[in-house]
C-alpha cells in the first residue's frame, strides 16, 4: 500500500503562500516557517504530518504528496482551509 511522509505550512492567503515558499527557496528554514506562520496544529512540530496513506488527506493535497517530486517545495496548493507550502519528505510505492 502506498504511503507517504510530508510536512506543510498552512496559510489564508495565495500571496501569503508565496512569498513563505520564496523564503524557504532562498534558504529559510521550513520547519521555522511553519512554526512561526503556519495556521495548522502540525504548525508546532514544523509542519510534520507523518506518514499517511491515500485518501486520508484532501484530495487536493494528496494529489500533490502522491505524484511530486520529493524533498522539493509544492504550493500554493489550494483547499477548503486555506493554501499549502508541501514538502513531501518520503513516499513508498
Amino acid at each position: 500500500m502506498k504511503k507517504a511522509s510530508a510536512r506543510h505550512i498552512l496559510v489564508s492567503s495565495k500571496e501569503g503562500c508565496e512569498g513563505l515558499k520564496a523564503k524557504i527557496e532562498t534558504g529559510a528554514d521550513f520547519a521555522q516557517i511553519a512554526k512561526e506562520y503556519s495556521k495548522c496544529p502540525s504548525g508546532k512540530n514544523g509542519g510534520s504530518l507523518g506518514e499517511f496513506s491515500p485518501g486520508q488527506m484532501v484530495k487536493e493535497f494528496d494529489e500533490v504528496v502522491f505524484s511530486a517530486e520529493l524533498n522539493k517545495v509544492q504550493g500554493p496548493v489550494k483547499t477548503d482551509f486555506g493554501y499549502h507550502i508541501i514538502e513531501i519528505t518520503s513516499r513508498t510505492e
